[in-house]
């Protein structure tokens, strides 16, 4: 029986986006979690289009250019000093308060753990690092291998082809809906990280298989999927 794959997507699901407000916030004050979001939002944004015409760049390098729509968006005129920092910032997110002691869970189980980004293998790297997540995965996966973004359907093929794993056996784990969404359009299993609970999932493609307000409780869900599955005894 094949060793279930559980792709863990990074940013927002793994590592806090919005701990760039601390740098934030001591230069635009109340502003700093809209600007934050805005600024999310755009690189996303920017990375889907490049997607579709086939323009690939590195992810760093759409986060940089939607900083500079927003500053100028917002009428911040930051300095490029400080926008190197924003840029810094962003390589030392903060992992979620529930992630390394619900990975450790969920490693314990016997499933092969990957980290599946949009970034760099170096950008996840240096995350993963300054996060302390690093040794709790088996390998790092990135786009960048084939020059596409998520949710284009080859990037999950290709994360299928480096884990040697069957779509019924491979599981995506993401707070993002659009990545959910192209999962399951690619045959994979997906399970949703409902970060925000106001958040509700996009209402069209196939919803996740299992949803969770953190990986704490995805651990416990999965541990009883895996003796389901007869992937555990008991």
């Amino acid at each position: 029986m094949q060793t279930p794959v559980l792709a863990f997507d990074v940013y927002g699901t793994l590592v806090d986006t919005q701990g760039v407000t601390v740098t934030l916030s001591a230069r635009i004050g109340q502003d700093a979690t809209a600007f934050a979001e805005r600024w999310r939002d755009k690189q996303l944004e920017f990375a889907f289009r490049r997607g579709l015409m086939g323009a690939y760049a590195d992810f760093a390098q759409c986060k940089r250019e939607a900083l500079d729509l927003v500053d100028q968006e917002r009428g911040t005129r930051f300095s490029e000093d400080f926008k190197q920092s924003l840029m810094a910032a962003y390589r030392r997110l903060p992992a979620f308060d529930d992630v390394p002691q619900a990975l450790e869970r969920i490693r314990a189980l016997g499933v092969r753990c990957v980290a599946f980004s949009n970034g760099s293998r170096q950008s996840v790297e240096m995350l993963f690092d300054n996060a302390g997540l690093r040794a709790l995965f088996d390998d790092i996966v990135s786009v960048e291998e084939v020059r596409r973004f998520k949710p284009d359907a080859v990037v999950y093929s290709h994360l299928r082809r480096r884990t040697h794993s069957r779509p019924d056996n491979t599981w995506l784990v993401s707070s993002n809906p659009f990545d959910i969404i192209g999962a399951r359009y690619a045959g994979l299993r997906a399970a949703w990280i409902q970060r925000n609970p106001k958040q509700p999932f996009e209402p069209w493609g196939d919803p996740p298989d299992m949803m969770a307000p953190d990986l704490g409780a995805l651990a416990e869900q999965f541990q009883v999927q895996l003796k389901r599955e007869g992937h555990l005894a008991g």
